[in-house]
């Protein structure tokens, strides 16, 4: 008999999933707990198709469900998921449902990047890098096209991925040629209850990991996480830093990039990669996600040159520490990609002077740290947003002196 699937979420990974297990012919229910105008036009297209949509629905899922597929904004606590596994469902979510409908005789593979901040621009920097060494490819999963829609659809050499921790709890068999966390900080901590579990949930990145699980040699957790990872065996640790890299790193020599981990001789040479002034903006953290595209790419045999020739072609993703203007000797700064304290801290330590606008959702996070580094630069504070008040005490404990 056919399968019958369940797919929780109908934004753009569950409309995805929904229309690729449709078209392979399993019987598809989407639950949406929402029921808004965007909702009812996905559902009517997926009406379509034969796919059943429950709008509006909050209980477990309907009885008789094989497969349940679960977008990343569901929580591993949500009732939904609980009920299932309590079951015996299987839980998947899109990235173990897209490495699934690989097909075998020419599934491209992937390279995955995680990690608190810098993951958008390491992806786009990787694909550049893999476009500039001659790769059809494209980058997916958090950002850009549906994982999904491109494995079934596509006909790529190699995947860029970008992974978000909500992501990862449901994937049980994904392999990919190589994975890296960048850094982990507190974020997301309320969709996992816990720092512990969110951490548990970005090391998941590396299992199964063919050739190169990449770390940060600055940041003691992703150091563990490889050290602790059930890869493949064969599979190098490859560390990046900002100092002179050791063998099986890549590095800053001088004001160049360097490898020393995908040369024949690691004890005593270095490949040159790029220029410092390669990299757009050359700023520290940029670099290293420089780096750590780099390392993914290498790990996938491009040659050094297209490494130069990538991180020379890209151009950075808009809202994250652009330069909007400068007006009557004031320089207007747009960082709200910046959408946790870790990556706010990265840009406010980038100027000496500043007025800084915040606010939004929280999402579990202190601000304490934050507001005691930044405050020797604060200026003034405009707050606003539903978690204000959060941001405004932290203010009041550690700069009260700051309007």
């Amino acid at each position: 008999g056919r399968w019958s699937v369940t797919v929780a979420g109908i934004g753009v990974a569950g409309f995805a999933c929904a229309d690729a297990l449709a078209q392979l012919g399993a019987r598809v229910t989407v639950v949406d707990a929402a029921d808004g105008e965007r909702q009812r036009e996905r559902a009517e297209i997926l009406d379509v198709l034969d796919v059943r949509v429950l709008l509006g629905h909050d209980g477990p899922a309907p009885d008789g469900t094989d497969l349940l597929v679960v977008s990343p904004g569901l929580r591993p606590a949500d009732p939904l998921i609980v009920d299932a596994l309590g079951r015996g469902v299987p839980v998947w979510g899109e990235l173990e449902l897209a490495w699934r409908l690989r097909d075998p005789d020419r599934a491209a593979p992937w390279l995955c990047v995680t990690g608190t901040n810098g993951k958008t621009t390491t992806t786009l920097m990787l694909e550049s890098i893999l476009a500039a060494a001659g790769y059809r490819t494209a980058s997916l999963g958090n950002i850009g096209r549906s994982l999904v829609d491109a494995v079934m659809h596509d006909d790529l050499d190699v995947l860029a991925i970008e992974v978000g921790a909500p992501q990862l709890p449901f994937v049980h068999t994904v392999s990919p040629l190589a994975a890296v966390c960048l850094n982990v900080a507190d974020d997301h901590i309320d969709h996992f209850g816990g720092l512990r579990a969110y951490v548990d949930a970005k090391a998941r990145v590396y299992e199964r990991t063919q050739e190169a699980a990449v770390y940060n040699v600055a940041d003691d957790a992703t150091v563990r996480m490889v050290e602790e990872a059930d890869v493949v065996e064969g599979c190098r640790a490859i560390g990046f830093t900002l100092g002179v890299p050791g063998p099986s790193m890549v590095g800053v020599v001088d004001d160049l990039l360097v490898d020393r981990a995908f040369v024949d001789d690691r004890a005593n040479a270095a490949q040159e990669l790029a220029s410092v002034a390669d990299v757009r903006p050359a700023a520290p953290h940029n670099v290293a996600n420089a780096l750590a595209a780099a390392a993914l790419a290498r790990a996938h045999g491009v040659p050094a040159t297209a490494v130069r020739d990538g991180l020379r072609s890209f151009t950075p993703a808009s809202h994250r520490i652009a330069h909007v203007a400068t007006v009557d000797g004031v320089a207007y700064v747009d960082d709200s990609k910046a959408t946790n304290a870790h990556a706010a801290q990265t840009s406010l330590l980038a100027y000496d002077s500043i007025v800084w606008i915040a606010g939004g959702m929280a999402k579990g996070q202190d601000f304490d740290d934050l507001v005691r580094l930044a405050r020797p630069r604060l200026r003034g504070v405009v707050l606003l947003g539903v978690d204000r008040d959060i941001i405004a005490a932290a203010l009041a404990r550690h700069a009260p002196d700051v309007p």
